[in-house]
């Protein structure tokens, strides 16, 4: 192993040079306008313990090898066109005290842009978010910012508090020289030291997220797609700027009359999932490890690093990236989960799932040039079976990497397809629909792949909902916006009738079997009557064609009412399974 100490160095550093160093270029900061999750609060208390002469906590960097020809972090030049370090650890504090210091706004987790105000009492040395009583008293100073950006003097800045709070009520010379001292001390936080762990640049990317684990004290776990965002971040920031404007735009509605927009109701993505998608694309990969020294310009017979090698794979990346943010393609996958039953989020078990299907497309559409009307119906049921059989729950990377290897030794389209069939009838046997699939259906998770597909195959089979006239897809659509969501999940053996007369078992009272969708009027008014009281009552309603539709469509055995209710879960399951089967098989 390794002697640790070879691995880094501790430098020490005042916080005026690490914001000077910034601003040359020489630390990779990510630009100030990415998320910025910390809250107001939490960087007014860094601003107090700072103040207060306490220890914030160290740095780490990483070493950067010195590649020519390497594109800064951010925006704007920079008098060093590749940083020498790259943030591991303190990334939010160094975007705090930059903001702050240099009176930069920053986006927040939903990228919305927001100014961090952090106001100072001289008289009583306390900090405070600022909100609009501070704002108003001029005993605070309602952001801090000013005392820097706005490159007055520390006495010019003493002098005028004094002289605005003087106009309240005179001041003693005491209270003065209190004030002045409080102010100057704030002032000079850009002298406050700090320490950095500085890893060297021989140390590969899985020795540095040991290194970041093992000493974090929020236990927080790096992994490959954050150390391949940092390289985007270095050699094509605005590939990343690319990535990340499209998950801005996905989570929420453009305008009216503004134009196309990733926005869905299938998945708000981040830039670390869409980045699979690209790798997936670009360079047949599932793995992120491999593609990260890839993309670094690795020779993998030397191991030397080179930069016309780096360049040809970034560029790799780009073509991968370009088709993966274009609108029309994502759209027209999206699509394709619609058309296989699947209407929002709220029916995905497994973004993985959504993640490689969109993968898949892409290397039908784009590699294989597959016809759109084929090549939906394909995903679409490829969709439904790896969500509905979790094909990606479990090392979703290692298995990825499995079908991608299969795919990149096909020459065809044809070929392509005939390889997801193939997977599918492989896995989705007679024993799978009469045996496996009614027994993952004895559960009592609400959010279970096979409810959904349950529920998206009788969106496929134009089920109605049970006891009404109107649609399941009509009644999912996720445009409807209602106080009350329109569909309920109903007992059809109630909670309370089951408690008094059968079990107090919850997982027995809330298995899958036991659910139906209803509108919730009626949801309301069955309560907790037992079925053989409310059904008989419901049936009148409905012609015995209509009545045995429905039954047949909500997977209920003839006088399911009166049955046990261990032999009706049993029962309905094995049914449930075949409407599965039947709206699965409707996609070919």
């Amino acid at each position: 192993m390794t002697d640790l100490k070879t691995c880094f160095k501790r430098v020490d550093y005042d916080l005026s040079n690490l914001l000077h160093y910034i601003e040359l270029g020489d630390i990779g900061l990510p630009d100030i306008q990415r998320p910025f999750v910390w809250s107001n609060a939490k960087v007014r208390d860094l601003f107090d313990s700072m103040y207060q002469g306490f220890p914030v906590g160290y740095l780490l960097f990483w070493e950067n090898a010195q590649v020519a020809g390497a594109k800064q972090i951010g925006s704007g030049e920079k008098a060093h066109k590749a940083p020498n370090r790259l943030i591991v650890d303190g990334q939010q504090r160094l975007t705090s005290l930059y903001a702050v210091f240099k009176g930069r706004a920053v986006l927040d987790a939903d990228y919305k842009e927001r100014l961090i105000e952090v106001a100072f009492n001289p008289r009583t040395r306390r900090f405070e978010v600022a909100d609009a009583a501070i704002r108003r008293n001029p005993e605070w100073i309602a952001n801090i910012s000013e005392m820097w950006s706005s490159k007055r003097s520390s006495r010019k800045i003493v002098n005028d508090y004094i002289a605005q709070v003087g106009k309240k009520a005179p001041l003693t010379d005491e209270e003065e020289e209190d004030i002045a001292h409080n102010l100057d001390r704030l002032f000079d936080l850009q002298k406050y030291p700090f320490t950095a762990l500085e890893i060297a640049s021989s140390v590969d990317e899985e020795q540095v997220a040991d290194i970041f684990v093992r000493i974090n004290s929020e236990g927080v776990k790096l992994n490959q797609a954050d150390f391949i965002l940092t390289l985007l971040s270095v050699f094509w920031d605005t590939g990343r700027a690319d990535l990340e404007s499209f998950c801005r735009a996905a989570r929420q509605p453009n305008a009216p009359g503004t134009g196309a927009s990733p926005f869905n109701h299938f998945l708000q993505p981040d830039p670390d999932q869409l980045l699979r998608v690209s790798v997936a694309l670009g360079f047949g990969r599932g793995r992120l490890k491999s593609v990260y020294q890839v993309l670094r310009g690795k020779d993998p017979d030397t191991g030397e690093f080179s930069p016309e090698r780096r360049e040809e794979q970034f560029a790799r990346l780009a073509e991968a990236q370009a088709h993966v943010l274009n609108l029309t393609h994502w759209h027209q996958f999206l699509s394709a989960l619609v058309g296989a039953g699947f209407r929002s989020e709220e029916m995905i078990s497994s973004q993985n799932a959504l993640l490689y299907a969109y993968a898949f497309y892409l290397w039908g559409r784009v590699r294989f040039q597959i016809k759109e009307h084929e090549l939906q119906k394909a995903i679409g049921r490829w969709f439904f079976f790896s969500s509905l059989n979790g094909r990606y729950t479990s090392s979703p990377e290692t298995v990825m990497d499995a079908d991608l290897n299969r795919i990149k030794l096909l020459d065809s389209g044809e070929a392509f397809l005939a390889m997801l069939e193939g997977l599918m009838a492989n896995e989705l046997t007679d024993d799978f629909w009469a045996i496996t699939l009614p027994a993952a259906l004895a559960t009592s998770s609400a959010r279970n792949p096979q409810l959904f597909a349950y529920v998206a195959s009788q969106n496929r089979l134009g089920a109605n909902v049970l006891f009404s006239h109107k649609k399941v897809s009509d009644l999912i659509d996720p445009a409807l916006r209602a106080k009350k969501k329109p569909l309920e999940r109903h007992h059809l053996f109630p909670r309370g009738w089951l408690e008094n007369e059968v079990t107090k078992e919850q997982t027995e009272i809330n298995q899958m079997a036991n659910y139906a969708l209803l509108e919730w009027p009626e949801n309301i008014d069955i309560g907790m009557t037992p079925p053989g009281q409310y059904a008989p009552a419901i049936r009148e309603r409905f012609s015995e064609t209509q009545w045995h539709k429905m039954l047949s469509d909500h997977a209920l055995p003839n006088g399911w009412e009166g049955m046990a209710y261990p032999d009706f879960l049993e029962a309905r399951r094995k049914l449930m399974a075949d409407i599965i089967r039947q709206g699965f098989e409707s996609l070919k």
